[in-house]
């Protein structure tokens, strides 16, 4: 038998007026809205509503998707951003809540005063989310790694977000709660898709997330990566930049932590590329 939600919907609050209260009594709008379950709410919750988030890597893309989501959820941001101009135009942009810091997630030194700033700017930091982050072409064959090349990759992706998660930390473990988000790939968990260099420094970050939330769990600050497809499809990216960085942040997900949130449409599950093989390139 197929139970349909009306029904159940019915059902429920037949039993919960049933149960609640005496026959012939009344309730107000007001006080069945208190009553009924979150779920049934017609009002849109804004999720990160007096939340502060630091942001890398948003003057553009991906960064700046989120930035927006979280302003549309309440939030105040910080844009942390090597790029000076578009970083100062994309703050001027998203509105009063947003403010912009020169960061080079390379420089110790620069992460530490973006953090710094969000403190001084709007008295706390609630959400960090270390997505700057860089692509590299290399040659695929690792008898021809440029390791200049393979340091430089590793020192954004991998030492910026170390940096990032470090300086967070260091304000948040006081007042033991935040949230630490982390841009990641599926070519750190999925060999043969993408060039050495940028597959090592992806998997270094999913690496860090676990290490580094196994410790930080113990003040109510979680850690979590997210995992976009190396190719992603518009909906793929829309996922990703308007729903999941915020489902994270938020107290929705105040039960996971150390996880790699992997939004790739079934890619790393079942799907292939289709490379041919080595001896037939």
């Amino acid at each position: 038998m197929t139970v349909k939600p009306l029904f159940l919907f019915q059902f429920c609050c037949g039993n919960m007026f049933k149960f609640g209260f005496s026959k012939g009594a009344s309730i107000s709008r007001n006080s069945l809205a208190e009553i009924l379950p979150k779920g049934f709410s017609t009002q849109i919750e804004r999720k990160l509503e007096g939340k502060v988030a630091l942001i890398t890597g948003a003057a553009n893309g991906v960064g700046k998707a989120t930035a927006t989501k979280f302003i549309n959820n309440g939030a105040k941001v910080i844009i942390a951003d090597i790029q000076h101009q578009l970083g100062q135009d994309t703050a001027k942009e998203l509105g009063p809540n947003v403010a912009f810091i020169a960061c080079d997630v390379t420089k110790e030194s620069d992460i530490s005063n973006a953090v710094d700033f969000a403190i001084s700017k709007f008295n706390q930091l609630d959400i960090m989310y270390n997505n700057a982050g860089v692509h590299c072409n290399s040659s695929p064959s690792i008898a021809d790694l440029d390791l200049a090349l393979f340091d430089r990759v590793m020192s954004i992706n991998a030492r910026g977000v170390m940096a990032g998660i470090k300086h967070a930390s260091r304000v948040m473990i006081p007042r033991r709660t935040g949230s630490i988000l982390c841009t990641a790939s599926i070519t750190g968990i999925m060999a043969g898709v993408s060039q050495h260099s940028y597959a090592v420094s992806k998997a270094t970050v999913i690496g860090i997330v676990k290490t580094v939330a196994s410790e930080l769990c113990k003040y109510g600050i979680r850690v979590n990566s997210i995992s976009p497809f190396i190719m992603p499809t518009p909906f793929i990216k829309e996922a990703m930049n308007q729903l999941y960085p915020v489902y994270l942040a938020s107290e929705d997900a105040k039960y996971v932590n150390g996880h790699n949130l992997v939004v790739d449409g079934g890619f790393t599950s079942f799907k292939s590329l289709g490379f041919p093989a080595p001896d037939q390139v």
